[in-house]
């Protein structure tokens, strides 16, 4: 799932850079298929880019997975720009909405009362700043492309919790991850309202078939629309 799928078109005509995790893969999938040029793709798994992922650079970033910054680097130089800041192209990005890994049960035990998570403790600050610390620095990699004064996109996850997450968890902590970013500027793409169904999950002809995370090529289409209904 973290084949890069950059268009072969020229870098004046990219639409967009594609920075993100496995859920970027239908994204761009969706884009390559109905012809929309563009550069990027996963650059790795979305366990790999809650914290400890990227170095700072004034006006770039350096990932610290050779494999991740390999990548980041081929998509620059398809787009003819040496660094972040020279990005003349908005960014689209998933990092930090693989929030199942947030919402792994055992990360919640001890906030467990009686078998379930104490009353109003997911709606709370504390949670609010727990998550956040767990994907801080994607939200810092955020915070930095906004402060290069960047159009950012970020695309919220497909609504499908492995059996090994809490359903109340992973809702709430998308949420969380959300308003962090809205408070940066950042754009989200949130098609939760068009993509589940009466319980809440992702309806089955979105879902990637035999895989419990990830949406398929109909659900990457619905993110394409969104975002060239945004003018991308």
């Amino acid at each position: 799932m973290t084949t890069p799928y950059s268009t072969t078109t020229t870098p004046a005509r990219a639409r967009f850079l594609l920075l993100g995790d496995s859920h970027a893969g239908p994204i761009g999938r969706a884009a390559q298929a109905a012809g929309i040029p563009f550069h990027g793709g996963p650059i790795g798994a979305g366990r790999e880019f809650t914290a400890g992922f990227f170095d700072l650079r004034e006006n770039d970033v350096v990932f610290r997975k050779p494999e991740a910054e390999a990548r980041y680097r081929g998509f620059l130089a398809e787009l003819g720009v040496s660094g972040l800041d020279r990005l003349a192209v908005p960014l689209v990005s998933t990092f930090g909405f693989s929030v199942h890994f947030v919402a792994t049960t055992e990360n919640w035990e001890v906030y467990r009362v009686r078998g379930g998570l104490a009353p109003g403790f997911l709606a709370s600050g504390l949670f609010d700043d727990i998550v956040q610390a767990m994907v801080r620095d994607a939200l810092a990699f955020y915070r930095h492309a906004r402060g290069l004064g960047l159009r950012v996109l970020a695309a919220m996850p497909p609504q499908r919790v492995p059996g090994q997450s809490d359903p109340l968890v992973f809702r709430a902590a998308q949420e969380t991850v959300g308003r962090a970013l809205d408070a940066l500027g950042v754009e989200i793409v949130d098609l939760r309202a068009r993509v589940t169904d009466g319980t809440g999950f992702q309806r089955p002809e979105l879902c990637e078939a035999d895989d419990p995370i990830h949406g398929n090529l109909a659900f990457g289409r619905l993110i394409l629309a969104d975002l060239l209904e945004r003018g991308l």
